[in-house]
């Protein structure tokens, strides 16, 4: 009798695009609309390099400030506002883990005892997305036309990495920047001490760990720092240059959309 063959190995099939140009609501956040627009604009760019028609609805705070202090009123107008004008599009897209985690984790808490706003809120987190998630995991996108010269190494905020995952994906879009070469920081993973309103509320806790952080970025010895939240990318910036550091901050989104022509953040 002849010998048996082994079955054919099925290979999966390839990933495939939405089939119609997905219309994205960016949330711009308020740390990017008030203090680095920037960001924004390259968020845009990269949307719509990925095909994506995107549009910047009528928006506020998501209302993370006033949920992490215990005011759930507050918290929850600001969430139904967001709700309303999210609803009509397929994505919703931060440029930040942190809101992006607020919408996504924290909004079906917020209206998990009323049967009126839960299902809205259920409907607008499961098409949330952190901006370079979105790219890789649901537009599959693999690389970027950006050149940018020199080392970098990069921060995984708390929000993005423990509440949505984010760690693999900024990675392997850097890894197609011409010119760029990724060099890991020591405890990439550990919080930068900013935390939102654990900043205010607890100084000396957070400069203790921003201090140690800043410690890390400068012993990698990559002259460019990156991150995929502003609140963190702003403290420790705060925290180098007050040491009198030169290492130069900025949002993973401009050096991927190859928009790097505004100074670095708290630079002039």
């Amino acid at each position: 009798m002849p010998a048996e063959t082994a079955p054919a190995e099925t290979k999966p099939a390839p990933k495939a695009r939405p089939a119609r140009p997905p219309r994205v609501g960016l949330f711009a956040t308020c740390l990017v609309d008030l203090m680095r627009p920037s960001v924004g604009f390259a968020a845009v760019k990269l949307l719509e390099d990925a095909g994506c028609t995107v549009e910047v609805p009528s928006q506020t705070c998501c209302g993370q400030p006033a949920f992490n202090s215990g005011d759930r009123a507050t918290a929850r107008a600001l969430a139904e506002q967001t709700i309303r004008e999210f609803a009509r599009f397929d994505y919703v897209v931060a440029p930040s883990g942190s809101c992006a985690g607020q919408i996504k984790r924290h909004f079906p808490e917020l209206f998990a005892d009323d049967p009126n706003w839960a299902p809205k809120a259920h409907a607008l987190a499961a098409k949330t997305h952190e901006l370079v998630s979105f790219l890789t995991d649901v537009m599959f996108v693999s690389q970027v036309d950006a050149t940018f010269e020199g080392k970098v190494t990069y921060h995984d905020s708390c929000a993005g990495l423990r509440e949505l995952g984010v760690r693999a994906q900024p990675r392997k879009l850097l890894a197609s920047v011409d010119g760029l070469e990724l060099v890991e920081m020591a405890e990439t993973d550990v919080c930068c001490g900013f935390g939102g309103t654990f900043a205010v509320k607890y100084g000396e806790i957070s400069d203790a760990i921003v201090d140690k952080k800043a410690q890390n970025i400068v012993a990698s010895g990559a002259p460019t720092l990156l991150a995929g939240d502003l609140g963190c990318l702003m403290n420790m910036a705060g925290k180098l240059q007050r040491e009198g550091r030169e290492v130069k901050v900025r949002h993973v989104a401009e050096v991927l959309a190859g928009m790097t022509d505004e100074p670095p953040i708290g630079e002039r």
